[in-house]
């Protein structure tokens, strides 16, 4: 009799404790916001560029409340334009509670931030960063809207050749100056891989590579001006655009076109602190169709709540990762990070702001259906000029002359 009673009691025991276990699953699949963690270097010398893609995250809410997604929780973290942090402050944000990741734009950073997420089983969507090895590690929590190095040379190669048959002019000849950090390295392999592929009309004179924190590359213009060369290609950060634009002008060297293939030369802080220094250099980026219904809402955003700043690829794509997070969990009606995972490998936006038929994944997380465009900086505006099909401007080709501009 006592046996039986220990049994039963035992068993009711038992059938509590799996209750009370399962009680939190069934409240956190049916309350509150999503917690999404976002990772930005918002200090170091990266700070403006993430400063920039938070203005993405300011006008996401309202956004994603008109067009019928849940609300999302931003818990804020400050990669400080550093590895180490960044891993450091993924850890803190998931122990914290956040139940998704968005980050970094640095592909060194979002490197790390990845490995931490894959560990935790947090979901992890990048808003930008190029390395392509970030989506070939077989991760199943790591979604990357945001092209990979190749993806941006071939785009970029495509966009420049559009922008040479516009204008009638191409260069011959180009010096590549770019950073050595982590995407600077991969931006030159798949410089080296892709262009043969692409017939381009000009060849590169020399490679010149120097540290994105530096605070002087007067050595490094004076190398690139010895070349000659007619137009420079470069893949840098803000930081460097404004220093090697100042170089140029105190050089007294004006090549025929600064091709960018990479942040920095579009950004707002380089707009508004160089004026018409701005004025010229092209950019062949992830960019937005300015025809797209989402685009025209952005824009309507930020000139509301940032006036005279301009929207580009920094608040699109950071602000798209976003909508991919909400969009997700609102299908997946639940924050587990399984759900959320099952998800977000089932997305499929077409109502997006990006260049391109929309947000989707492949096996490997990456949305390979981005298509780059081409802007160019002029009278503290950015106009897209590729591909043809989304743009709102023609290309200005040779760029004015420094020593001409008040």
């Amino acid at each position: 009799m006592t046996r039986t009673r220990i049994m039963i009691n035992r068993r009711q025991l038992l059938a509590t404790a799996a209750a009370t276990i399962a009680a939190p699953a069934v409240l956190r699949a049916q309350s509150g916001p999503l917690k999404v963690g976002v990772l930005l270097p918002r200090s170091g010398y990266e700070a403006g560029i993430g400063q920039d893609c938070q203005r993405g995250v300011d006008i996401a809410g309202g956004l994603l409340k008109s067009l019928g997604l849940p609300e999302l929780a931003i818990m804020n973290g400050d990669t400080e334009s550093n590895v180490d942090t960044a891993r450091e402050h993924a850890e803190k944000l998931i122990s914290d509670g956040a139940q998704l990741l968005v980050g970094t734009f640095d592909s060194g950073q979002t490197t790390a931030v990845a490995q931490v997420a894959e560990q935790k089983g947090i979901p992890f969507v990048i808003n930008i960063a190029g390395a392509p090895d970030i989506t070939e590690q077989g991760y199943k929590f790591v979604f990357r809207n945001f092209p990979t190095a190749p993806m941006l040379m071939r785009d970029g190669f495509l966009a420049q050749k559009e922008v040479f048959e516009i204008t009638g002019q191409a260069p011959k000849t180009v010096v590549f100056m770019r950073v050595n950090d982590l995407f600077g390295t991969a931006m030159s392999k798949g410089i080296a891989a892709n262009m043969p592929k692409f017939n381009m009309p000009y060849t590169i004179l020399d490679e010149i590579s120097y540290d994105p924190a530096a605070r002087d590359l007067s050595i490094e213009v004076t190398k690139a001006k010895a070349t000659n060369a007619d137009a420079i290609l470069v893949v840098g950060r803000l930081n460097d655009a404004m220093l090697l634009t100042r170089e140029l002008v105190k050089q007294r060297w004006t090549p025929q076109a600064i091709l960018s293939v990479g942040p920095g030369w579009y950004e707002d802080q380089y707009i508004k602190t160089l004026g018409k220094l701005s004025d010229g250099p092209m950019s062949f980026v992830p960019w937005y169709d300015p025809n797209k219904k989402l685009s025209k809402m952005l824009e309507d955003a930020m000139a509301k709540s940032f006036p005279g700043i301009n929207l580009n690829t920094n608040q699109v794509y950071t602000f798209e990762a976003l909508l991919i997070a909400a969009d997700a969990y609102k299908r997946a009606g639940s924050t587990d990070p399984h759900a959320l995972a099952d998800a977000l490998r089932t997305t499929n936006i077409t109502d997006n702001a990006s260049i391109g038929p929309g947000i989707s994944f492949n096996a490997k997380g990456q949305n390979d259906k981005i298509i780059g465009g081409g802007i160019q900086n002029r009278g503290g505006k950015l106009i897209t000029v590729a591909p043809k099909e989304v743009a709102n401007g023609k290309p200005v080709w040779p760029m004015p002359s420094y020593q001409g501009r008040a």
